[in-house]
């Protein structure tokens, strides 16, 4: 069935009022939609979605702190995704357009925390960053996390956030580097969830094909980006990290030897030791030896990993 002129301008309406953060009116725009038609389909779906962000909206209201009010759109705008997969058919336009309304609502929580639009907090800042790209506004995003990123150098979630960013401005040698750099800090700090590049999420769908869930999927994310060439720019080790990556293994081994109970974590995260590794002997061209002790390990761990790392 054709939609009329009149419905779509409405619903156009809606959408244009969400941009603005304006729900109340959105939702109005759409029950006006309704009286024309109450049987299209987008505008149905567009209004489930208003009803439970309205909901969502009173809630966020009701916190004084706008970080915390921030923090709470953020953990609901997760909740919202869950519930998308209950309504069926997917419509991108209403799903970018409460995109758009919950990153921005957060947003603009986290800019009432800053002075003059800036912080020197690199925690705040973050968030700004990670609103903004949610928002659409990647230049803006990387700006933010470029600054986050020159006071906490070695933060996972700054970096992933920062290389998701990248990708979103087709910077994908910077993204790429970042990526791999961030997954390997400490996979459990970064927000896997909020990562929207199009190569990382479909990273992540193979993870996800593979059966790892939870906490092990993104200690999978690197040996998987690894072994289908995903994060592949690299960079030289410098001779200190090197020392701490041999004792990051050792004890790694050791805690596995000793305690299963994190197995699932323990097996990826080494393995990927043992890439970056062997990234340093090849690069050096060092005696093969310490190469094959390496994939030794690899192959004890994981069979299936050894076979298509060495294929």
């Amino acid at each position: 069935m054709t939609r009329s002129t009149g419905v779509e301008t409405l619903i156009a309406d809606a959408y244009r009022f969400l941009s603005d953060l304006d729900i109340d009116s959105a939702q109005a725009s759409m029950q006006r939609a309704l009286e024309q038609d109450f049987e299209d389909e987008e505008l149905l779906y567009a209004m489930k979605c208003a009803r439970w962000w309205s909901d969502s909206i009173d809630k966020a209201t009701t916190l004084s702190d706008p970080f915390e009010s921030g923090e709470y759109i953020i953990a609901r705008w997760k909740a919202f995704r869950h519930f998308l997969t209950k309504l069926g058919t997917t419509h991108e336009r209403a799903c970018s357009a409460f995109k758009q309304f919950a990153f921005g609502t957060a947003l603009s929580k986290y800019r009432a925390l800053a002075v003059d639009g800036e912080s020197a907090d690199p925690e705040l800042v973050l968030r700004l960053g990670k609103a903004s790209k949610g928002h659409g506004d990647y230049e803006a995003a990387v700006r933010y996390l470029e600054g986050a990123a020159k006071s906490r150098r070695d933060d996972p979630a700054i970096l992933a956030e920062l290389a998701d960013a990248y990708a979103l401005i087709d910077e994908q040698r910077a993204s790429k580097a970042l990526f791999r750099e961030a997954f390997f800090i400490n996979p459990q700090r970064i927000d896997i969830e909020l990562l929207e590049s199009s190569a990382f999420v479909r990273l992540a769908g193979k993870v996800t094909e593979i059966g790892k869930e939870g906490i092990e999927c993104a200690e999978w994310i690197p040996v998987l980006a690894e072994l289908l060439g995903v994060f592949s720019v690299k960079r030289e080790l410098k001779p200190i990290e090197v020392g701490k990556i041999k004792q990051s293994v050792y004890e790694l081994e050791t805690e596995l030897a000793a305690d299963g109970s994190r197995r699932a974590i323990l097996i990826p995260r080494l393995i990927n030791r043992y890439f970056w590794m062997i990234d340093y002997y090849m690069n050096r061209k060092e005696d093969k030896s310490k190469v094959d002790e390496l994939l030794l390990k690899i192959k004890l761990l994981d069979p299936n990993v050894y076979k298509q790392y060495i294929a």
